[in-house]
């Protein structure tokens, strides 16, 4: 039998709903409730690829060739995409995470993320996957070991089908008032209004032909402090939410056009950040600042999703 290319493999379940973390990265391999797939991810002896499922610490998306200031120094990070010159969705994504506790519908993973050329700051991240009624919980802490500040973001990076072979014919609403136009390597350029442009998702409708690697920002929030992110079946008859909390202050959306053939078009990638593409942010934080904590429950059988993410600030 061949083996795991992202290690052990732990299985939680409740009731009809059932997820799979893998010990590579702490990424969330799989998620269903009932005969519905929630999320488009990867099977047990196949590689990740397109980021799915993985947790982006210590920052999302893309930083502008690697290079970021930070109490007066210039700081170089190793460029992992090559092709557009960026550093790119954090350090944590192809380590194994210690598993300290796997039982019915919880796991928990840990990690050290050690000063390193880059970024030369000491964390200890943990996140905890838990199954329940609502959905799917992960809360990703993030603790400071050293005596002085750190920048730091979060993201995840879940792709949520919506049961139809396409992403094309799917119902998504995005309650976006400011998109990002981005350059050819995908770094923001201007923030611009999404009115009377083909990114105003703010009414639901069809994805269509509309090509998405876009973040956006300027959300508009509930009575309860929640942007929701849905996507839905275009029968109506069910969907998927992702609720953006306070500190997930941008989402990215990614339609997988440029994923290998037979993969692009089937799934949405909803990516909630705690900062906006092209750097890390640069607010300074309070000496041994406590930590800050990210719960992202994206996933259920309607609207069944939750992101309470980190500040911005650094930690």
């Amino acid at each position: 039998m061949q083996q795991s290319r992202t290690g052990r493999q732990l299985t939680l379940s409740h009731g009809t709903h059932r997820a799979v973390i893998v010990e590579l990265g702490a990424a969330l391999r799989s998620y269903a409730v009932g005969e519905r797939t929630v999320i488009d991810g990867f099977a047990e002896q196949d590689g990740i690829t397109g980021g799915r499922g993985q947790i982006l610490v210590p920052w999302p998306n893309r930083i502008r060739d690697g290079r970021y200031p930070w109490d007066g120094q210039d700081l170089q990070l190793p460029l992992t995409e090559p092709a557009g010159g960026n550093a790119i969705h954090g350090l944590l994504r192809w380590v194994a995470w210690q598993v300290v506790e796997a039982s019915g519908s919880r796991a928990v993973l840990e990690v050290p993320l050690w000063p390193q050329p880059g970024y030369p700051f000491h964390l200890h991240v943990r996140a905890e996957y838990a199954l329940g009624e609502s959905g799917l919980e992960v809360a990703v802490t993030a603790r400071n070991l050293d005596t002085s500040a750190a920048p730091y973001g979060f993201g995840q990076h879940p792709y949520i089908t919506p049961g139809t072979a396409l992403v094309d014919q799917a119902v998504l609403t995005v309650p976006a008032r400011t998109w990002l136009r981005t350059d050819e390597r995908g770094l923001p350029v201007a923030a611009e209004p999404v009115a009377g442009t083909e990114y105003d998702l703010r009414t639901p409708r069809a994805v269509g032909a509309l090509r998405l690697d876009t973040p956006f920002g300027d959300l508009d929030r509930d009575a309860d402090g929640r942007a929701v992110v849905r996507l839905a079946h275009p029968s109506g008859a069910f969907g998927t939410d992702v609720w953006l909390g306070e500190g997930a202050d941008y989402v990215q959306l990614y339609t997988g056009d440029t994923l290998p053939q037979g993969e692009r078009r089937r799934a949405v990638a909803v990516e909630p950040m705690t900062c906006p593409p092209g750097r890390l942010p640069q607010r300074r934080g309070a000496r041994r600042p406590r930590p800050r904590r990210a719960a992202h429950r994206p996933l259920g059988d309607h609207a069944v999703g939750r992101v309470t993410a980190p500040s911005r600030s650094p930690i």
